[in-house]
Order: C-alpha cells, then sequence, then structure tokens
C-alpha cells in the first residue's frame, strides 16, 4: 500500500500498454474482441471489489483492455475509403478545408465533399501540391485537373508510415495539382472548424507578407498559427540541428506564457477598479478568461497533441484556481495524458507525444525534490546577481532533463541529437518569450487593420531566434547521427522512465536498470547490407566503412535510407566498374556485390538474369524472372518487391536474412496492398515518367 497516492498516475502507462499491443498486432482484431475484452475486465473488477489482491491486478488489466478498445474504436471510426493505384491525369472537384503555404513556393490543400472522373475506389479527402501562388480560399468548391497517388508506404521496414498516418487523419490519396485550379459556384461551407482553418489561413499569410522572407515570417506563422508548411528548408535544419524545434510547435512554452500574460493582464486590469476588485472574485474571472483564451489558440493551431497536452495541463491549473484548490503536477500530467490517449490513441506511437510528455514528466519529476531547496536558497541569496544566477540554473537543469528525456525518442525517431541544446535554449527561449505579447496584440489588432505595428517588433525577436539557431546550427559536430534503436529497447527505456518518474520512494532507482538496457540496445543494432525500394528502381548497398551507397532515388528516401542505414557513401555508384572497397561491382545489365563470404546479384535488366541466377546465392531483380531462376537459395523480383513493398536484407554466408515493410506492417487498413488488376511494369531503367508523382509522395512524408 506504500505510496497508495501515486497509483493513479499509472494509469496513462496501462492505457497505452494497451494501445501499444493493437498496434503491435500482425492482424487488424475484429471491434468484438476488444468490447468483450474490456466488458469481461469491467465485471471481473467489480466482482472483486472487496479483495484489494484480486482487484489491483484486475484494474490494471482493465485499462490495458481499455486502451486495446481506445485504439480499437478510434481505428473503425476513422477507416475511409483509399486510392487503390495511380489514378493517372483525372478531374477533381472538391471543397477546400484547409490551406498550407508552402516554403518553395505554391500551397498544399486538403479537399473534401469530392467529384472525382474516377473508377473504382473513390477517397473523401485528398491532400494536393499546388505550384499555383493564385490564393485558394477555404471554404470554396475548386476544380482542377490533377494526378493522385495512394498515401506512400515506408521507405524501408521500421521508417515513418505516412500510410498509417493518412489513415487516421482520413486522407484516402495525396497528389499533385495540374494548372490553375477554377473556382466553382456553390456555397462556402460553415461550421466552427471550417471557419477556425479560414482564420488560421488569413493569420498566416497576413504574418507572411507583413515580414521578411527569409523565413522570418514563416516561423512567426508557425508560434502564432501553427503553420510549419512554410518555412524554408535551411531554417527548418537550423532549429532542428540546434535543438531549438521545440520552439515551433505550439506547447508548453507557448500556452503558458499565454496563459499567464491574459492572467496578468485581466486581474491587473481589474485591480485597477476598485469597485471591481474589492466586490468580486477577479482572479477566478481572470482565470475563466486565461482557460478561454487558451482554448482558443488550442484550436487557432490545428490542436496538435503537444498543444492538447499543454492547454489540458493549463487548464487543470486554472480549474484549480476556480476551485480555490492547488493542482498537483504530476496528476496533471497523468491526467492530460490519459485524456489524450482515449480521445486520439494513435497519438500514442507518434513522435510528439512521447517527447511531450516524456519531456513534462521529467521535469516535473526532478522539480518536485529540487524545488524546496532552489526556493530556500533564494531566500538567502537576494539581488540580482543571485537572480540571474537562479534563472541560469533554471533554463540549463531544464534544458538538460526535457533533452535527455526526450533523446531517446528523437534517436527511435529521428536518429538525430543535438549536442549544444543547452546553449541555444539559454539565449532563444527568452527571444520567442518576447515575441509571445506582440503576437497576441497583433491577433487583438488584426480586425482593425493595424496588426502590423505588433508583427514588425515580433519579426525582430523571431529574427533573433532565427540567428542563434543558425549560430549554433553551424558549430563542430551541433547534431549527431545516433545508431538505429530498436523498439524493445524504446519500451525498456519507456517503461523504466515511468518506474523512475512515478514513484517517490528509494524503489525508483530500478527504473534505472531497463533504462540502462534500453540504451543500450543501441550498440546491438546492425544495419541492413542492401535495402531495394518497392519498384526495384532505388538500391543501397553497405560500404566496407559503415556508409550507404544509393544508386539513385528522391531526397525523402534518400534521408530515410541514410536514417535506417547510416550516412550515405561520398563516391557514386558505379555504372561500370567496381566500388572504392570492391564490393560492389557493375555492368549495364546488373551489379554483383560481395561480403563476408556471401555473395548477391542486383539485376536491373533481362539480359543479367541468366548470369545472375548461375553465380549467386541470393538474386534481387527489377525485373520479374519469377520461377526462371531455379539455382540461388532466395530470390527477390519484381513481383515481390511490387507484393511486399521495400526489402531490407542482412547477408551472411548461408544466404540472407530478410525484412519488407509489409511484413513489418502486417495485415492492418493501412498496410501495403497492391491492386491485383494492376500488373507491374516489366524493367525500370529510367527516371519515372511522371517526376510529379514522387514530388508529391515525397512532400507528404
Amino acid at each position: 500500500m506504500a505510496e497508495r497516492d501515486r497509483w493513479p498516475l499509472w494509469l496513462p502507462v496501462f492505457l497505452g500498454c494497451g494501445i501499444a499491443l493493437y498496434f503491435a498486432l500482425p492482424v487488424e482484431p475484429p471491434l468484438w474482441l476488444g468490447a468483450l475484452a474490456l466488458a469481461t475486465c469491467v465485471l471481473t473488477a467489480w466482482l472483486a471489489r472487496r479483495h484489494w489482491p484480486v482487484l489491483l491486478p484486475a484494474l490494471v488489466v482493465l485499462f490495458v483492455a481499455l486502451g486495446f478498445f481506445a485504439a480499437e474504436l478510434r481505428a473503425a471510426l476513422v477507416s475511409a475509403p483509399v486510392l487503390e493505384r495511380p489514378s493517372g491525369q483525372i478531374r477533381v472537384e472538391g471543397r477546400v478545408e484547409e490551406v498550407e503555404p508552402l516554403a518553395g513556393g505554391g500551397q498544399r490543400v486538403t479537399l473534401s465533399e469530392l467529384v472525382l472522373d474516377l473508377d473504382g475506389v473513390k477517397p473523401e479527402r485528398v491532400r494536393l501540391k499546388l505550384k499555383t501562388e493564385t490564393p485558394v480560399h477555404v471554404g470554396t468548391r475548386i476544380g482542377l485537373n490533377a494526378v493522385l497517388l495512394p498515401p506512400p508506404q515506408p521507405a524501408a521496414p521500421g521508417a515513418f508510415d505516412f500510410a498509417r498516418f493518412a489513415f487516421f487523419m482520413g486522407l484516402g490519396a495525396i497528389g499533385s495539382g495540374m494548372g490553375e485550379p477554377q473556382v466553382l459556384p456553390g456555397e462556402g461551407g460553415s461550421g466552427v472548424m471550417l471557419w477556425l482553418n479560414q482564420l488560421r489561413h488569413r493569420i498566416t499569410l497576413r504574418i507572411i507578407q507583413s515580414l521578411p522572407a527569409d523565413g522570418t515570417g514563416a516561423v512567426a506563422a508557425a508560434l502564432v498559427a501553427g503553420e510549419t508548411a512554410s518555412i524554408p528548408r535551411n531554417v527548418m535544419d537550423d532549429y532542428r540541428d540546434s535543438g531549438l524545434a521545440h520552439i515551433l510547435s505550439i506547447s508548453g512554452l507557448h500556452m503558458s506564457m499565454a496563459a499567464g500574460l491574459v492572467f496578468f493582464i485581466v486581474r491587473g486590469g481589474l485591480a485597477l477598479i476598485p469597485a471591481i476588485a474589492l466586490r468580486y472574485p477577479i482572479k477566478k474571472w481572470a482565470a475563466v478568461v486565461a482557460l478561454g483564451t487558451t482554448f482558443f489558440y488550442m484550436m487557432l493551431a490545428g490542436a496538435p497533441v503537444p498543444a492538447v497536452r499543454s492547454f489540458l495541463m493549463t487548464g487543470i491549473v486554472l480549474v484549480a484556481v476556480l476551485l480555490d484548490r492547488v493542482a498537483l503536477s504530476m496528476r496533471m500530467v497523468a491526467w492530460a495524458a490519459t485524456i489524450v490517449l482515449l480521445v486520439a490513441p494513435d497519438a500514442l506511437i507518434g513522435p510528439s507525444f512521447q517527447m511531450s510528455f516524456a519531456a513534462v514528466a521529467a521535469l516535473i519529476s526532478v522539480y518536485e525534490v529540487l524545488t524546496p531547496r532552489m526556493a530556500a536558497w533564494r531566500m538567502e541569496n537576494r539581488g540580482w546577481v543571485a537572480g540571474s544566477g537562479h534563472y541560469l540554473f533554471g533554463v540549463v537543469l531544464t534544458t538538460l532533463v526535457a533533452g535527455t528525456a526526450t533523446a531517446i525518442y528523437g534517436a527511435y525517431h529521428f536518429n538525430r541529437f543535438a549536442v549544444w541544446s543547452v546553449v541555444s535554449n539559454a539565449l532563444a527561449v527568452p527571444l520567442s518569450g518576447l515575441a509571445m505579447p506582440f503576437a497576441m496584440a497583433g491577433l487583438l489588432l488584426m480586425p482593425l487593420g493595424w496588426d502590423e505595428i505588433a508583427w514588425v517588433p515580433m519579426g525582430w525577436c523571431v529574427a533573433g531566434v532565427n540567428w542563434v539557431a543558425n549560430m549554433v546550427a553551424h558549430w563542430p559536430a551541433a547534431a549527431i547521427t545516433l545508431p538505429v534503436l530498436p523498439l524493445w529497447g524504446m519500451v525498456m527505456f519507456t517503461l523504466g522512465g515511468a518506474w523512475l518518474l512515478l514513484w517517490r520512494r528509494l524503489w525508483r532507482l530500478w527504473g534505472l536498470l531497463p533504462m540502462a538496457v534500453g540504451l543500450a540496445s543501441m550498440a546491438f543494432a546492425q544495419p541492413p547490407d542492401i535495402l531495394v525500394d518497392s519498384r526495384g528502381y532505388s538500391l543501397g548497398v553497405r560500404t566496407a566503412e559503415g556508409s550507404l551507397l544509393v544508386n539513385r532515388g528522391g531526397r525523402i528516401l534518400r534521408e530515410t535510407w541514410m536514417r535506417r542505414a547510416g550516412p550515405e557513401a561520398r563516391e557514386r555508384w558505379p555504372k561500370k566498374g567496381r566500388s572504392n572497397d570492391g564490393r560492389l561491382s557493375c555492368d549495364p545489365l546488373g551489379c554483383l556485390y560481395r561480403v563476408d563470404g556471401a555473395q548477391l546479384s542486383l539485376v536491373q535488366d533481362d539480359g543479367g538474369v541468366d548470369a545472375a541466377c548461375a553465380g549467386s546465392g541470393v538474386v534481387v531483380s527489377a525485373v520479374p524472372i519469377r520461377h526462371a531462376c531455379r539455382g540461388p537459395k532466395l530470390v527477390i523480383d519484381r513481383f515481390d518487391l511490387w507484393r511486399r513493398g521495400g526489402h531490407a536484407l542482412w547477408l551472411t554466408p548461408n544466404g540472407a536474412r530478410v525484412e519488407t515493410v509489409a511484413q513489418w506492417q502486417g495485415d492492418r487498413p493501412w498496410a501495403h496492398k497492391p491492386h491485383r488488376k494492376k500488373v507491374p511494369r516489366v524493367a525500370v531503367t529510367a527516371e519515372p515518367e511522371e517526376p510529379v508523382l514522387e514530388m508529391g509522395a515525397g512532400e507528404e512524408e
């Protein structure tokens, strides 16, 4: 019964276990299975309500079942038709739900209420990239010619699964528009979400137009409206490599600043009126206004996971003010996580949820221990020097704790670590804080058309943050690439971290053991020797120095492969001859790859099939060879790639171990399912005929 007051903190952990179980299954479970399991657990817990030894494990299983059923229900509710195969150029008409300006010019629009000149399955929502600069307004109906694609599958087993992301977003296709969109007659649409999308788009355009085009306006728009698509790639890279990417996400920093500023202004203003201040609870009035403001801020940003988490935690604090009670910080985190997991269970597997809650839980746990000591020290040491030191210590400690807590999740999702994040945050966070009052002033002045006088000084603050990000990102070893973290390692680290953070007594230190095992798992991760895309068009082989030599492919595919298998080799793929380390030798018909006594043939043309089949134990072919190749132990041809998606191979003297995208995804609603009527191309010897297809898929990732 020890630490009984901490038991409720484990509720989101058990919910997360149930959700993780759902996503780990190799097949989609029927909805009745989760409902039956939940009902059984509820009945068991009720029957054991008077017997603690039975009730406690029954409650644990109950919350796991609740998480599992919540994930099943969420998948069933968002399920929508998905395009089966590329459409070619067709006529697309629909209502504009959302518009996002893009950094390289043009815009990205989400369309619903579609009218498609398409046979077969028709998606209900699509996202298109438009090259035109002609303004497209949210709520209008437009028509244009476009090329639609199914949501792209992962570039390699274990890589980011945009198809799963699109499934839970309700997107049935992506693509690119051809030419200028035509505005069609019809009502402009209605609804709160549509109005918020319109407002977000107007605010974004207004800020971008009022500030310099060097990234200042785009970053300012991200801070106010949550739109990051217009941030130039070089600026985004600077923020990531300097450890400042969290500033671009509307989260606790922005939400607490907005709530605190509104609370201070409203309460301070009412306090200046004695007739009101002496008769009415102005503190509670200020809390209500701050609560409404932060809710509007969250919805304006599109309610991303970090903003929802921050609003829930801020809201609990403000509600505690209304009820004259003190909010318990760690309970705030637990309740916020519980609400997010029940409403959007798919958020659990995304980096936003994992990194956001890991950072906040770690900070609260550390400050639970250190706050009394820091307060006592501050009482004994007065003056601005001590105050400055106290602030600097807080910034450094916060950055170290948050950075350490999120590093493992960054390694799992992005394989990157910002070395100098402590310095960059100490310099940039105060500047971003100065920008928030101007952001609020700009929103208030926008209806009057006077908002530019607020955006300009906000731009000065943002330009300072951009300068810090650029400076730190170019320091030596600013961002290092980490090895691939296995899924089991991340799970071990997470459960150990929960044990360490949620308990108070010394037994919490036992959580360090599974955390250490999770970190050590990176040392045992073995990157693949061969990577092949789903068409056999792009190939990657490991060199003797550990880099990846790639023959061709788009930016997204290359970057994904680099994160999964190591840095890209500096040398070019030898079209004729040998690689520098001698492992790879090529001619116009194909290539031969040798490593550790194993030999693999890469076939790119029909003429190279016979030689490959005669001399290698493993054959990977971009052309269909079916049963014509009988000598090798393993044959992967065009049909295998088409059916199972991208392949990763680990060579051994006895053959090869293979993982495929289809195997990794399992039989799930968002998984790779080739259309049976679609016959794959016989050879892949040139760039795709329609480059717009690759661009469209790449932009979505």
